[in-house]
Parts: C-alpha cells; structure tokens; sequence
C-alpha cells in the first residue's frame, strides 16, 4: 500500500498552558527532545511513507516561531526530497477538529476528483506507529473515521478508548477503574465526509468554529458505529505536562 497520495495535518495551535511559563515564549510542539523539534518526528513519521503535503495550524502569535523552524529544518527546494509545508493561522483558538474548515479546500481541491482519506495528529506527542498497517484497517473497516489506539501502564491518567470488534463503543475520560489500557494516542485517519458538516461560523456566515474532534465528533460517529480504533504496538509519549515532557528527554529514541 502506497501512501503518498495522502496528507497529513499536524495540530500545533494549542497554547501549552500545562508547561507555562516555558510555551509562553515558545511554542510546545517546537520544545525539543534529543536535538530535534517535538513536530520534527512527526513531519519525518509522514515522510517516511512519502508523503509531501503537509499542513501545521498554528497559533498565529507563533508565526515567526514556526516560519524559523520551517526555514531551519525544512526549507525549500526543487528536490522534491523536502516535504511542502502549508503553515495555516488560526485567528482565534479553534480546538482539535474546527481548524480544519481552514484547509478544506487544501485537503479535497474541488477539481482534484476522488480525494484520499487523510491522517491528523496532535503535534506535542511522540509516535512510532506503522501508517501502512493503519490505513489497511481503516479500508478494511470502512469507517469515516480511524482513533490509533495506544496501550499505556497508566490508563487511568488518559481517556479510555473502549472498542468491540474494531469498533469504538465508548470514551472513558480518566476513569478510576480503567476497563482497557488502550487510550487515544492523538493520531486520526479521516475521510473526507467528515467535514461535510463543519458547522457554519459567527451570524450564519461560512466559517471556522471551535470544535474538538474527541467531544463533538467522536462520540456521534461512534454512537452510530461508523468509528474505528486501531491498536498499534509501537512507541508512543505524551509531553504535554512537566513529568511526561521530561520522561520523553530521558526515554525518547528514534
């Protein structure tokens, strides 16, 4: 299964409040973790199988920030062994899912025809996740939607993905008595119905809106059966909070 026809979208417009006062000057997807950018690994995991289109949605008082980073590990050329990086600005904070009206015509250009389905991923996480294996069980199951599904030691402190013959059923957030060690590790593969009904902005106008993907469509798809969860055996890590950033210095490798 070839890959290179898909994107990929990586979500970095978040604020970091968890690692204050650091990601007040500094983005958190752009912390580092052995010598690189955490969205270095990320970038490279699509890269790996190809892909060049990727976007990042940015919070756009990190813009210089990130146009630095771009320039510095990914800058431009007629190669074609340098990904095409779309830096995309979100004007106020748009949440995990209302982002993407912003790249809607990016993603499934009118005129392109059949669009591939595309994969998302939060950008403060590190994964080492076999792409190819995912989109064969997302064909495979033919949802609109695919949750890759870590298994962690400590669910209880993540929100709890309960799944029936591939199928998720249920969204257990920090559950006292975890049910599964499987949690969402933050990566998606989406088809393109899913933004069939990206809501409308402010006074009825065509617009983005805040949206999370893990509450506000999820939880529909799944109560229609139509969302799927992939457990992978692979690497995954969490830096959104001090001990986790720091167990990633010290644990992480490529």
């Amino acid at each position: 299964m070839k890959l290179s026809n898909y994107k990929a979208v990586i979500l970095a417009g978040g604020k970091g409040t968890r690692l204050y006062p650091v990601t007040k000057e500094i983005p958190k997807p752009l912390l580092p973790v052995k010598g690189k950018p955490i969205i270095n690994y990320l970038v490279d995991l699509f890269r790996e199988e190809g892909m060049k289109d990727i976007a990042v949605l940015i919070n756009k008082d990190f813009r210089e920030d990130f146009d630095w980073w771009k320039k510095r590990y990914y800058p431009s050329d007629s190669s074609g062994q340098v990904p095409n990086i779309k830096l995309v600005e979100e004007k106020e904070p748009l949440g995990t899912f209302g982002g993407l009206y912003l790249l809607k015509d990016w993603l499934f250009p009118p005129s392109s025809g059949q669009a591939e389905a595309f994969f998302m991923t939060n950008g403060d996480e590190l994964k080492r996740i076999d792409l190819k294996k995912m989109a064969g069980f997302h064909q495979k199951l033919k949802t609109p939607a695919t949750i890759a599904l870590v298994k962690v030691p400590d669910p209880q402190h993540y929100g709890v993905v309960v799944c029936e013959n591939g199928k998720v059923k249920n969204f257990l957030e920090k559950p006292d008595n975890p049910v599964s060690n499987y949690i969402n590790s933050g990566l998606y593969l989406l088809k393109p119905e899913i933004l069939e009904d990206l809501p409308r902005g402010k006074a009825g106008y065509p617009g983005p809106k805040f949206l999370m993907i893990e509450k506000d469509i999820f939880p529909k798809l799944a109560k229609e059966n139509k969302l799927a969860g992939f457990k992978f055996q692979g690497k995954w890590t969490d830096c959104g909070t001090w001990e986790r950033y720091e167990k990633a210095l010290k644990g992480w490798n490529s």
